[in-house]
């Protein structure tokens, strides 16, 4: 069996890649990353089938995020990096296996593989498509998506101390519940939402773990334009691979720059103390392939998300940390109390001349749910008199089709009574458009990272609270949401969850709904598609 893989949005022909990945990574790394995802469904069912405590397994839980992270789209690309933790994921389900006796486990708990060779020869039985139910595998598939979501903000807060077992615990009966054949559809469709449930606490955990170290989120205006030093350029998503960046660069005479899904850090009042922390280069994460030219200096990727470089002289500025990975690129792993050496960065930006300045001007953000509160009064008091009409949540993706184009339109022409609520790198499309404000308050209000899409759904909850009303969706918000990986598949499952409603998802349905499965979505939830932005603007206003 050849490479599939249909979990990103720009999935080849909207059905599955089957040659190459849109990515970029090859059927080889495609196949050790479905293999990967096998041995945790092996150690999952190790877990729930021994009835092992998760809590008394911290070394595992946290191997298993690694190994459900490493397969997000555009974050590892090395084999070498996939097939190392395959074997370390083997050896510890091994061990894990003595700890139980006389129950029968299936062949993801019994496999053996003893090199790369095998690896892939295993990989091509095991893959996707090796479920021939297409709902039953739709299902599963959504399911283990969303786990993978879970996993990757599961990881960003236990890299600041925080944890629940109650994670973990689902983490394991989730993936173990998809090599179980005797459950039903519906027995799916509801661990699908509890996905969902557990997606909500790890997004809580993760927005509590971030304030708790670096303050709540502050309105703030972050510059896009460069300064004469060199230059750092941070991407990703992880804050504390960020907190030791600016302390060893302290001093040095290198300013770091925020890519991406980075550019919420300046909204944390414990970042604003670095003089070095110069701004926001660049735009969204697929934009990179010109943007890092320009940069000049080193890139340091914390988590996804990767585009394979363009040429040989940007590899090898490209460092990788965490759970990301790329072939011929310098990989920092942190020491065993979490700290990491990046002088070998700080050295190189130190011979790079500065950035090249693509833009100038700033962008505001810093909208997080506690910054929402401090103004809530305001805000309702301009909803009460009729000067917002209504809320548009535009939180998600960004991605490279020409179709993305939908979500700029679409924020330009909203009426001028309408405020957008987003997070994510979706908001590249319209956060340096000129929307004005409604009495002070802007027309866009960012509330961080893909994760802060929890910052959002507690504001809706909050002004549900605060207009006594029964059910969020009597609220005047309406949700049109863009989504691209599995992060995105997380927070769709989490709104789902809160009972929120009649979201529409684009530019296209994921390619991994069966069609049963999308008609279970549309009539159960209200799930849509988008369409022509005059009429989509249209209907969402009359509703």
């Amino acid at each position: 069996m050849s490479m599939f893989c249909f979990q990103c949005q720009e999935t080849a022909k909207g059905t599955g890649c089957e040659v190459r990945g849109v990515c970029g990574k090859t059927e080889e790394v495609a196949k050790l990353q479905d293999l990967l995802i096998y041995t945790t469904k092996g150690i999952a069912e190790v877990m729930t089938k021994g009835n092992l405590d998760a809590a008394a397994h911290n070394g595992l839980n946290h191997e298993v995020l690694k190994s459900l992270f490493i397969t997000i789209t555009n974050a590892n690309f090395d084999d070498r990096a996939i097939v190392q933790q395959i074997t370390k994921m083997i050896e510890l389900r091994n061990e894990l296996k003595k700890q139980v006796s006389g129950i029968p486990f299936s062949d993801a708990a019994n496999f053996e593989v003893n090199d790369k060779a095998s690896m892939l020869e295993k990989a091509s039985a095991i893959g996707v498509l090796s479920c021939e139910n297409e709902d039953v595998r739709s299902l599963r598939e959504m399911i283990i998506y969303g786990i993978k979501g879970m996993a990757a903000y599961t990881h960003h807060a236990l890299n600041i101390g925080k944890e629940d077992p109650a994670i973990y615990e689902f983490i394991y009966e989730g993936l173990a519940a998809t090599l179980e054949d005797t459950l039903t559809a519906d027995d799916l469709v509801a661990l699908t939402l509890k996905t969902g449930e557990l997606g909500v606490t790890a997004m809580a955990l993760l927005d509590a773990a971030n304030t708790s170290r670096y303050g709540n989120p502050e309105i703030t205006t972050v510059d896009i334009g460069v300064r004469n030093n060199p230059g750092i350029l941070i991407s990703g998503h992880d804050l504390t691979d960020l907190e030791q960046l600016l302390e060893q660069t302290k001093g040095t005479g290198i300013d770091v720059y925020t890519h991406s899904e980075m550019l919420p850090a300046h909204y944390y009042p414990a970042f604003k103390k670095y003089d070095n922390f110069a701004g926001n280069y660049g735009g969204s994460w697929w934009k990179q392939v010109t943007e890092f030219e320009t940069f000049n200096g080193p890139i340091l990727f914390t988590t996804n998300c990767i585009v394979p470089p363009k040429s040989e002289e940007i590899r090898a500025r490209i460092f990788t940390s965490g759970a990301s990975g790329y072939p011929g690129c310098t990989h920092i792993e942190a020491d065993k109390n979490g700290k990491k050496d990046f002088s070998a960065i700080i050295e190189m930006a130190k011979a790079c001349k500065p950035p090249t300045e693509i833009e100038s001007g700033n962008i505001v953000g810093g909208f997080a749910h506690n910054q929402v509160f401090a103004v809530a009064d305001k805000v309702v008091d301009a909803v009460k008199s009729g000067a917002i009409k209504k809320f548009f949540v535009m939180a998600g993706c960004d991605g490279r089709m020409k179709s993305r184009e939908y979500y700029t339109e679409f924020a330009e022409k909203l009426p001028k009574d309408t405020v957008i609520l987003t997070a994510g790198c979706a908001k590249y499309r319209y956060n340096k458009l000129n929307l004005g404000d409604i009495g002070g308050i802007p027309r866009v209000l960012d509330a961080g990272q893909c994760n802060d899409s929890y910052s959002l759904a507690v504001i809706a909850l909050k002004l549900k609270e605060v207009f006594e009303l029964e059910d969020i969706n009597q609220l005047p918000i309406a949700f049109n949401i863009a989504w691209y990986e599995q992060k995105a598949v997380i927070v769709l499952l989490a709104l789902l969850y809160l009972g929120v409603k009649n979201i529409h998802l684009g530019p296209t349905l994921p390619g991994f709904l069966s069609p049963n499965v999308a008609k279970v979505l549309v009539e159960t939830f209200g799930i849509a598609g988008i369409g022509d932005v005059e009429d989509d603007i249209q209907l969402f206003m009359a509703n």
